[in-house]
């Protein structure tokens, strides 16, 4: 179903729109690779300051330090950390070949030794013992490449590693991590946004594959997915068809596009039989492209070249290609989301992430672009990317992980969808919308007011009357007139923004989620939204009644891994507005791990979500 669009209709410009925006964090910086505790980048040195207060200090593999005196805040650093403050000491006998090895401050007895494992001798060198081998591997997860002693505790040890930083407190016997709130997961491509089952998949420095946030995660990302395979399969494979080294590729139906280490840049209409090269070169590096499934012609280009952000655009196919970068300012572009609707373009850059509104349906000259502030870590922005709805803006910022935001193009261009995911959907009656890229002061449908349940500056949530009936929705937004599609039913499970859809224990009350997963013949409760009317009839805008919740008139049905499950009542959420509360019973027996849910009502399917089940 198409969305509705206002674009023309307000009278605000590009020029004037704010573009501080909100930013709210997505998972975490942690990852689950089966060592002692979670993972991060890779820390290459790591030392104790001077001092009785032993505070940390570390670098992280792409140079930046930061400091913590608990292990568990960390900032960045004021001062250079020092690695004068370790005693170091050679040894005749090392444990293992290039092994280096440091004494304790307090205890000079006391050596530890670092190279492929981490080391211990009590007897000044004369024997060793391995602190970190386990089965013929490390079970910190790679080669030791620093370690440091505390200066007031021989016992005290912190290693640096390639997957994180890890502390013992007994002298090598057991180890924890301190990576959880250390922002140092250098993601650099998103490749899948947290909308369905899958969750969000993306690639990081120093970790093969990619990994996944899954729904209902809460704690870490975890391996799986092969997206990353998958892109790196299609630059060898263009790389053979084109006789240069493929650094970024892109494809829809029979268009590919592929972009060279020399700058070099090439089209393909036909699945790869043929190949245009662009007249000019690209200027560096192509790091990107980023192509329109339904316009196919219509692709933009990022390069990461060393003195300036370069971005280049073809309407037609790769025939002409144009420089976009404007005034983007000196710095490595490395991603690149649009809109085409709007010619709304993001652009994730070393110097942050910026956006434009130009014409992506005719060439013309280049418009200016402006970066996007608010509470967002300075810090180098390598992908950016548009959910399908083209109202959530999501970037990947160095050491930080992921952010998103409301895009800031609906600003001039605002979209009513789905409040359950943000999709876009027909309207129901009783159904919650979201009304994305400003607020509402006042809403009509005919000669009834229409509830508005919230109001800031970037959104604006209503309920469609109960009474609403017709296939379109007229509706009046102060002076903006607009027809919604409008559907008997249209079902939509709610979501957070992590992807975490919103099933509670029935007995408990409690969230459902990875942590917290759900198990054989439990009664497990949906918040979902555009179930339709209820019976019998029930106020728009008042909270459902805590007791004896109106029931949904329509056929209520619920799928596990498309098999369908007992519902035990289908009604209004009791306390709340536009809310459905959907109960169904798990069978006794039923696979463990993830299940896929949906809902039907009156035939009509919710989105596609994930719930966890143990044993």
């Amino acid at each position: 179903m198409t969305a509705i669009s206002l674009f023309g209709l307000l009278a605000i410009s590009a020029a004037s729109a704010q573009t501080s925006l909100d930013w709210r964090k997505l998972g975490s910086t942690g990852v689950d690779l089966g060592l002692p505790a979670l993972a991060t980048g890779a820390v290459t040195k790591v030392a104790y300051a001077d001092g009785a207060n032993a505070r940390l200090n570390i670098e992280t593999r792409d140079g930046r330090q930061f400091a913590s005196s608990d292990g568990e805040k960390w900032r960045l650093a004021e001062t250079a950390l020092n690695q004068t403050s370790k005693r170091w000491r050679t040894e005749a006998n090392p444990p293992e070949s290039g092994a280096r090895a440091v004494e304790s401050l307090t205890n000079r007895a006391r050596l530890y030794a670092f190279a492929s494992h981490a080391w211990r001798s009590d007897d000044g060198g004369a024997s060793w013992r391995n602190l970190t081998a386990i089965k013929g591997q490390s079970l910190l997860g790679s080669a030791i490449l620093d370690l440091a002693v505390s200066p007031t505790d021989a016992d005290e040890i912190v290693a640096a590693t390639e997957t994180g930083l890890w502390r013992s407190l007994d002298g090598g016997i057991t180890w924890d991590g301190l990576n959880q709130n250390l922002p140092n997961l250098s993601v650099r491509r998103i490749h899948r946004l947290p909308e369905g089952v899958n969750g969000l998949e993306v690639e990081v420095t120093g970790i093969a594959g990619t990994l996944v946030w899954q729904p209902g995660e809460k704690a870490a990302f975890r391996p799986g997915g092969r997206s990353a395979e998958a892109a790196a399969e299609l630059r060898t494979r263009l790389t053979a068809m084109v006789g240069a080294p493929v650094t970024a590729a892109g494809s829809t139906g029979d268009f590919l596009y592929a972009g060279s280490a020399d700058g070099r840049l090439f089209s393909s209409a036909d699945n790869g039989r043929t190949w245009r090269a662009a007249p000019q070169n690209a200027g560096g590096p192509v790091t990107s492209f980023a192509v329109d499934p339904n316009e196919p012609s219509t692709v933009i280009a990022t390069v990461a070249a060393d003195r300036n952000s370069r971005v280049w655009r073809t309407i037609n196919g790769g025939v002409n290609w144009d420089d976009i970068s404007a005034d983007l300012p000196a710095g490595r572009a490395y991603g690149v989301a649009f809109d085409l609707a709007t010619s709304s373009v993001y652009v994730a850059t070393a110097n942050g992430v910026y956006w434009t509104r130009g014409d992506l349906r005719a060439r013309g000259p280049a418009t200016p672009w402006e970066r996007l502030a608010g509470n967002l870590p300075a810090a180098p922005v390598y992908d950016v990317q548009l959910n399908r709805s083209s109202t959530q803006l999501y970037v990947a910022l160095d050491g930080y992980g992921l952010y998103a935001a409301n895009a800031p193009h609906r600003r001039t261009d605002p979209r009513f969808v789905s409040a359950a995911d943000y999709a876009t959907r027909s309207a129901a009656p009783g159904s919650l919308l979201s009304f994305v890229g400003g607020p509402i002061l006042q809403a009509r449908t005919g000669d009834r007011v229409v509830p508005i349940l919230a109001s800031s500056p970037d959104e604006a949530q209503v309920q469609v009357p109960f009474e609403a009936q017709g296939d379109a929705l007229p509706l009046s937004i102060d002076r903006l007139n607009l027809r919604l599609p409008l559907e008997p039913t249209a079902p939509a499970i709610f979501i957070d923004r992590d992807g975490t859809p919103m099933m509670i224990d029935a007995d408990s009350g409690l969230l459902l989620d990875a942590a917290n997963p759900a198990r054989p013949r439990m009664r497990v409760q949906v918040l979902a939204t555009g179930l339709g009317r209820v019976t019998p009839d029930w106020p728009t805008g008042v909270p459902a009644p805590l007791d004896n919740a109106p029931r949904v008139a329509a056929t209520v049905k619920v799928y596990l891994d498309r098999v369908p499950v007992t519902v035990t009542k289908a009604t209004l959420a009791p306390g709340y507005v536009g809310f459905y509360v959907i109960e169904f019973e798990l069978p006794s027996l039923v696979n463990a791990g993830p299940a896929e849910i949906y809902v039907e009502a009156a035939g009509r399917p919710s989105n596609r979500t994930r719930l966890m089940i143990r044993p």
